[in-house]
């Protein structure tokens, strides 16, 4: 995959929040701790993502933004961990989405195979965030992995005060997500 014949699938993991205590960005830890044997997943934090803005984008993209496009382009597949904040996506998700969508029709997200799941410390998951997320990603015609669904909800009983997931069902779920993506994964590259 990815030209690096080595077989392995590259996945690039990111989460939607910027707090370091973030439990989406646990639930993104947790995820390269369980990935499958032949998978390796990269985590990258979208801090330092300026505010999407054509007029920026058109005298070129920002260094951060590009480490983005670069991180995206290594990867056979995203893993994507979204909070949900007013019923919807974050704006720092939406906005990294926005920026990995550029240049229209060239753009490095365009098919790329995508999993989706959601902490958050609420009793309903993560679902209308999750909805809203697959909206902009069918945009960009990439592939996701619909089953299973990682609606982490009550996120405080199932990661521990450093943030690791303590949760055995809840890190099943997350592997089984892995797995079906690095299908998805593979059945895209053909």
């Amino acid at each position: 995959m990815n030209g690096t014949g080595s077989g392995d699938i590259r996945i690039l993991a990111f989460a939607g929040s910027l707090r370091k205590a973030s439990y989406n960005r646990a639930l993104v830890r947790a995820a390269a701790e369980a990935a499958p044997d032949g998978m390796e997943v990269e985590i990258f934090g979208l801090e330092g993502i300026p505010l999407f803005d054509g007029d920026v984008e058109a005298k070129g993209f920002p260094e951060r933004v590009e480490a983005f496009h670069e991180a995206i382009e290594r990867a056979d597949g995203l893993l994507i961990s979204t909070p949900e904040y007013q019923h919807g996506v974050p704006g720092v998700l939406k906005n990294a989405i926005d920026w990995a969508s550029r240049p229209p029709g060239k753009a490095t997200i365009l098919g790329k195979p995508v999993a989706i799941m959601g902490a958050t410390p609420g009793m309903w998951g993560t679902a209308r965030a999750q909805a809203q997320l697959r909206q902009a990603l069918v945009y960009n015609r990439c592939p996701m992995v619909l089953q299973p669904e990682v609606l982490v909800a009550k996120a405080k009983e199932r990661f521990d005060e450093d943030r690791r997931l303590t949760h055995d069902a809840t890190r099943g779920f997350v592997r089984r997500l892995l797995e079906e993506l690095g299908e998805l994964v593979r059945r895209h590259a053909t």
